[in-house]
């Protein structure tokens, strides 16, 4: 069963790398009509393709006789579905399609009338009418969607790269084994004797013929971007006291390999002699980014001096995340069409990391907003921009935000999770926080966080720490999980920023201080592998935007909800009228997680003036700022109702506020608040003439955990001349460069409304 299981890996693998490999083949071998045919996989590819589509569903589209051809949908079934899926290295199928639904192919349909039974490797093993015979046109090429879960193993195929090449060993683990006392002691290493695994210990490299290449594509792995010189002579004296082991006698890689086990490899013939004549074991010197460096001064000036045009958003975890680039100051993602490991490696190099773990596709890590700037990237691997790498320029028709592309990085091993854990949760997501501390003659031991000032930032960073994806609640106690006979207070006044590694890169208070030190309440995490991520439609606001004066005796249940401001009050009510600054309000949620508001609807206050429930007292701030930054004016939006008002093609609607229905903004899904709604405006009643900025916050005071932050906010410039009202260069916060964001911030307002 073991060695079925290899097999059947290793063919799954070896479709992954013509699937990756950038030449097309220009020929492929004919089946063997022999009775026993060779593995499929020797010579026919898989792959989906279409749009609109995930990267987990498509058309089929096989490589045989050097051209890519489709199936037809005529008998076709859940059955070949799952033969595919599993071809394609995903666990099972949960649908087909008929009728072209990804749109229709090009070339020829190789199969017709196939059936399969269930248990074949490949499609190729099924009935049908045979290759290239069909009564079918493309409207009827047929299409899978596969289970989102990988067969164990296959995203790490690439350690089987050897064995698929028809040889006998392979490289599973490789590390860097420090030899300088210092070295031993601090994290990342990133320079030692290279060792792979082997049998129950680790074993050396031979050096002869080693060249920097080499040592770049084990940098790459180890999560460091770039290589250095080593001293030799250094490590020749001390490894030559040492006795080693050789597993690797050969290593030839050409630097943009994602993986040691891609190069090619000579390993030690079984009955020789472990030995490296002429030569000694490898040793390599590699360079962390800035993030990893442990020269403080050094890390500082290579972050404010390098002005990055790439960026990763969306991700749980450092170095993974949606890929964005900045174009002309503004950023926009790139389209997942031929999306590979050797862009994503580009990208995750220049980010500071190494080289990538996965090239993902179909908005793995959630939609992106705004523009699209590249398709179709092609990058060698030896690019240093990502700007450098040969691409297409999109149009609407090309692309769209379905198809973001994302990466995993490989990351510098730092050891933050072994200092911190959680105790007395349910699961191991959830749980008090515990971390370890040392005393003054260096005893190590564990302790709590006071739960004072523990915000959703903070728990954002523990989670990271424990390596478990967002944080969904950060509490301030934890009696219910009171499992632990820690009761030590050894952290007090942690404020994180949010992008921290780990809790002791936070500020917190050199003294424990805490008020409250039961260990009751101690901090406390919910950690979550998704999250949600609300965007506001910044260009709806700039399109929508009017003043009205509105009579006072069509406000009472407006000053009820304290939607005025607070001259309101000293108003001859019901006479005179308020001037409102009025505008409509898109809010998409981009994430990976439905947004639900953190107060169950046992606790939704009703407001019978207006007829509703609100499940969260203020949902949006909206305000008008001067120049200093100052509020001039200023108005809320408690969660009016929360519900999917459209949705994506393909996303059902799941929150509806009718009949005291279920609140919430479904991923894939906006929730529009109309400009002619209550408590749609700010007041401006008591506002003079001028240039302001209109800001407006969502979820401002953070109370439902999402996956980022810095896109919550939206700013516009704004010009009020007593009457009328100009709205322009609208964007969400993390929309635009540190540059452009400087110039917005300094902008003294329009001169005058004529076109230039």
């Amino acid at each position: 069963a073991t060695l079925h299981s290899f097999i059947s890996c290793v063919s799954i693998c070896r479709v992954y790398f013509q699937l990756l490999s950038t030449p097309t083949p220009t020929s492929a071998p004919t089946p063997s009509p022999s009775p026993s045919p060779k593995p499929v996989t020797d010579r026919l590819k898989v792959r989906l393709a279409g749009y609109p589509r995930k990267h987990n569903e498509g058309r089929v589209e096989l490589f045989y006789k050097g051209e890519w051809g489709t199936i037809c949908d005529d008998d076709f079934s859940i059955t070949n579905a799952n033969v595919l899926c599993r071809q394609l290295g995903f666990v099972a199928a949960t649908g087909w399609t008929h009728s072209a639904k990804y749109g229709k192919g090009q070339g020829k349909i190789w199969l017709d009338n196939v059936m399969c039974g269930g248990g074949e490797k490949s499609i190729e093993f099924c009935k049908s009418r045979g290759w290239g015979n069909s009564d079918c046109t493309h409207d009827e090429d047929a299409g899978v969607v596969c289970k989102d879960e990988r067969i164990p193993g296959f995203i790490y195929c690439i350690r089987l790269y050897n064995q698929i090449s028809g040889l006998s060993k392979n490289v599973e683990e490789v590390r860097l084994r420090p030899v300088v006392a210092m070295a031993k002691k601090r994290l990342p290493i990133s320079e030692g004797v290279v060792e792979v695994k082997y049998k129950d210990g680790w074993a050396q490299i031979c050096d002869v013929g080693w060249s920097i290449k080499n040592t770049r594509v084990v940098c790459g792995m180890l999560g460091f971007p770039h290589e250095k010189k080593v001293n030799k002579n250094f490590y020749k004296l001390y490894l030559e006291r040492q006795k080693n082991h050789f597993h690797i006698h050969s290593v030839a890689c050409s630097g943009t390999e994602v993986h040691l086990a891609a190069c090619p490899l000579e390993f030690s013939k079984p009955n020789a002699t472990s030995t490296c004549e002429g030569g000694m074991a490898a040793v390599v010197s590699c360079m962390p980014g800035p993030l990893f460096m442990q020269n403080s001064g050094l890390k500082k000036k290579l972050k404010t001096s390098v002005k990055l045009n790439v960026r990763l958003k969306g991700g749980a975890k450092l170095g993974e995340g949606r890929v964005e680039v900045l174009k002309d100051n503004e950023w926009g993602t790139v389209c997942d069409d031929r999306w590979n490991l050797q862009s994503a490696s580009v990208v995750c190099r220049e980010l500071g990391f190494g080289s990538a773990k996965e090239a993902l596709t179909g908005a793995r890590m959630g939609q992106g907003m705004g523009p699209i700037y590249m398709n179709e990237v092609k990058c060698a691997g030896q690019e240093r921009s990502i700007w450098n790498c040969p691409f297409k320029n999109i149009t609407s028709e090309d692309c769209q935000h379905v198809e973001d592309a994302a990466v995993r990085c490989n990351v510098p091993y730092m050891g933050f999770e072994n200092s911190i854990r959680l105790t007395g949760g349910r699961t191991r997501y959830e749980g008090r926080v515990e971390v370890l501390g040392s005393d003054s003659n260096g005893t190590q031991s564990w302790g709590l966080i006071c739960g004072e000032s523990w915000s959703p930032k903070e728990a954002m960073v523990a989670c990271r720490q424990l390596g478990l994806g967002y944080a969904n609640q950060g509490l301030q106690e934890t009696w219910y999980w009171d499992s632990s006979n820690v009761t030590e207070m050894v952290m007090s006044g942690v404020k994180c920023t949010g992008t921290e590694m780990s809790l002791s890169q936070c500020q917190h208070h050199k003294t424990v201080s805490c008020q409250k030190s039961a260990a009751k309440f101690s901090a406390g995490v919910i950690c979550s592998d998704t999250a949600s991520d609300l965007v506001l439609n910044a260009p709806l606001v700039q399109q929508t935007v009017y003043i009205e004066d509105r009579p006072l005796h069509m406000l009472y249940c407006a000053a009820e909800e304290d939607c005025l401001s607070k001259s309101a009050a000293q108003a001859n009510w019901p006479y005179g009228h308020r001037r409102l600054l009025r505008f409509s309000s898109q809010i998409h949620n981009i994430g990976r997680a439905d947004f639900k508001p953190k107060a169950g609807r046992h606790s939704w206050v009703w407001h019978a003036c207006h007829g509703h429930y609100h499940s969260m007292d203020i949902f949006t701030h909206y305000d008008l700022l001067n120049a200093n930054g100052t509020k001039v004016a200023e108005g809320h939006k408690a969660s009016f109702c929360l519900e999917d008002t459209d949705c994506q093609e393909g996303v059902s609607k799941r929150y509806e506020c009718a009949n005291f229905g279920d609140q919430g903004i479904t991923v894939g899904c906006w929730d529009l608040y109309r400009h002619d709604i209550d408590c749609q405006w700010i007041d401006i009643t008591d506002v003079r003439p001028g240039n302001y900025i209109l800001q407006i916050v969502i979820n401002p005071n953070q109370e439902v955990a999402e996956s980022d932050f810095t896109n919550n906010g939206m700013k516009c410039n704004c010009k009020y001349d007593g009457h009328r009202i100009w709205l322009h260069n609208c964007h969400i916060g993390d929309a635009f460069s540190e540059e452009a964001e400087r110039r917005f911030d300094k902008y003294p307002g329009q001169l005058n409304n004529q076109v230039s």
